[in-house]
């Protein structure tokens, strides 16, 4: 029996995440260039500052923060990667990480951002909506806005704000992309028909 590499975005991600949580233990002055950092004058002149726009989702604070977002990341991960494709699932993990970037500046420009989460809450409402059939919107969807995304508001309300912001809008962005493949999936099966 062989071990097969069976999601390699997946697994190359949590061994990215891994690694440079590795890397910044050691060097911690590194850990800067995972993160979305607040910005200072010029900060747009600098590479750095658009690296930090995606790195920002392979950074971790510490190894429980990276093994919480590991046990959902290795959980849904292979599952999505395997009905949407490596290359589909790639650009919503580095669509998902730049808006998130964006919008941290944009909301929180005084704080420093690092961590999957985002990607997290994406996954999460993206295989919510999995087997999603026009003109009708799955139960497990609406379950797990409420159980999932209504917990974040909540604690948004009463405490930091800056790391349930980005579980919020990785969740609608999962939302988004799930309506949007699925859609796209059921139409262009009809058209082989």
């Amino acid at each position: 029996m062989r071990i097969q590499y069976n999601a390699p975005v997946i697994l190359t991600f949590s061994l990215i995440c891994t690694a440079v949580l590795l890397l910044t233990d050691v060097f911690p002055p590194l850990k800067f260039y995972f993160m979305v950092m607040p910005l200072e004058p010029g900060s747009w002149g600098n590479p750095a500052t658009y690296f930090r726009l995606f790195s920002h989702v392979i950074g971790h604070d510490n190894w429980e923060h990276l093994m919480n977002n590991l046990m959902f990341i290795l959980l849904l991960g292979p599952i999505l990667e395997e009905k949407y494709g490596s290359k589909d699932l790639l650009m919503m993990f580095g669509i998902t990480a730049l808006i998130i970037g964006v919008l941290q500046i944009i909301f929180f420009p005084g704080t420093a951002l690092l961590g999957a989460s985002g990607i997290v809450f994406m996954l999460i409402l993206l295989a919510s909506v999995t087997n999603f059939q026009a003109g009708r919107v799955p139960l497990t969807f609406i379950l797990v806005v409420i159980l999932y995304l209504g917990k974040e508001v909540s604690q948004s309300l009463a405490s930091d704000q800056i790391s349930q912001f980005a579980h919020i809008i990785g969740g609608v962005i999962g939302g988004i992309f799930g309506f949007a493949l699925e859609g796209g999936q059921k139409k262009r099966l009809a058209s082989r028909q």
